[in-house]
């Protein structure tokens, strides 16, 4: 393994821990994902135990301000596994006050029973995976819930004392008109949460709606539609108080994620689990994705690191925009000049110049962020820092 230098190694502040277990398999979903049924669940948090034990040996943490637990599904483990996992977060991981726990969950996994478990061990924010309250899509691609489902976990979480809740969704899925969209947003914000996400659908290899797009069988909206459903979100966002912070995310004051502002603000975590991904010590690494020899490694008392990267400044500078750039405050050029003792604008002049040319971000003040154009086109901006 690469070692860290530690004259320069900073404790990372927040942690994701992945749980690759689920009831159903969408057909959208690329994740590092298995079928629950028949899985090693107990061994496998064993290992992550171990892992997280291992990790904070050779990397000791301070204080979290952040910890996630994503997947996968991690409220598809029963009530005695879910104690299980609380318990080891608990019992490894530091916590600052503050600290934002947020467990992702699904309408129709998350029993009041499990609700309360999470609540009695100290989670204090609920992400729904929701996507549609259209049914008959929920049905299309692949996802178990139904809306009602939806109506009876926030309800529930509420009752068992969750304030902090956000939902999921996504748009230009298969056969989805701009009308159906808007009626899921108006859906959506009928709850009155702090916090919604919604995404346009990406189609991944080894996916079920890869396979069927390559058959001519997926009938997706095209690109105009993709982007007025964009807008549609952004502005219904902001006619109901949400402040749009990044470019997918949508919160009242104060309940903005502080883990996703971690990786946007291109801070270092810890990662986890099957497949996880972390940045520790300007070192990004990514786990072993297979089960089996995620658990052999830890067995063999090595932690199970798949591939490692040394950041090298460029690399970092190239970070710092096409992640920055993801969120409404932008890049800030004091803050630049800080971090890499080089101003911003004479690394990436060129670039900056003809991106304020096209209209697609502003850079005439203390910080350089996308302009509502510049959103609609932000692949192409991100990508234009990438040097190489």
């Amino acid at each position: 393994m690469i070692n860290v230098n530690e004259t320069k190694y900073t404790a990372p502040a927040a942690a994701y821990i992945h749980i690759p277990f689920c009831q159903h398999i969408c057909h959208y979903c690329d994740f590092n994902k298995f079928f629950l049924q028949g899985q090693p669940v107990d061994e496998y948090l064993e290992s992550l135990d171990k892992e997280i034990g291992l990790t904070l040996g050779r990397y000791p943490a301070g204080e979290m301000k952040s910890i996630f637990v994503g997947g996968g599904t991690p409220t598809a483990l029963n009530s005695a596994q879910l104690e299980k996992l609380c318990g080891s977060i608990n019992a490894n991981l530091p916590k600052a006050p503050g600290l934002e726990y947020t467990f992702e969950g699904n309408p129709g996994d998350l029993s009041y029973e499990k609700l309360a478990i999470l609540k009695d061990a100290g989670v204090n924010r609920l992400s729904l995976g929701v996507q549609s309250f259209n049914d008959e899509l929920l049905e299309k691609i692949g996802r178990s819930h139904r809306a009602r489902d939806v109506y009876k976990t926030v309800e529930d979480a509420k009752r068992a004392g969750f304030e902090n809740i956000s939902i999921d969704l996504i748009y230009a899925l298969p056969g989805q008109s701009l009308g159906d969209f808007r009626e899921t947003l108006t859906e959506a914000l009928s709850l009155g949460l702090p916090h919604f996400s919604g995404y346009s659908l990406i189609i991944e290899p080894k996916t079920v709606f890869y396979n069927l797009m390559r058959k001519g069988k997926l009938p997706l909206p095209g690109e105009d539609v993709e982007a007025a459903m964009y807008e549609l979100l952004m502005d219904e966002m902001a006619s109901h108080g949400y402040q749009q912070y990044e470019i997918s995310n949508f919160s009242k004051k104060g309940y903005e994620s502080l883990h996703n502002l971690t990786y946007w603000r291109n801070e270092e975590y810890y990662g986890f689990g099957a497949g996880a991904h972390s940045y520790v010590g300007k070192v990004r690494r990514s786990n072993i994705g297979p089960l089996n020899r995620y658990m052999a490694s830890l067995k063999d008392g090595q932690l199970p690191v798949l591939e490692e990267n040394e950041v090298t400044k460029e690399e970092a500078m190239e970070e710092e925009m096409f992640l920055g750039l993801r969120m409404a405050e932008g890049v800030r050029k004091s803050h630049f000049k800080k971090k890499f003792n080089v101003s911003l604008e004479s690394v990436f002049a060129s670039q900056i110049d003809t991106l304020s040319k096209n209209g697609l971000i502003d850079a005439s003040g203390e910080s350089i962020f996308l302009t509502r154009k510049g959103k609609l086109l932000g692949n192409e901006v991100f990508q234009s820092f990438l040097m190489k």
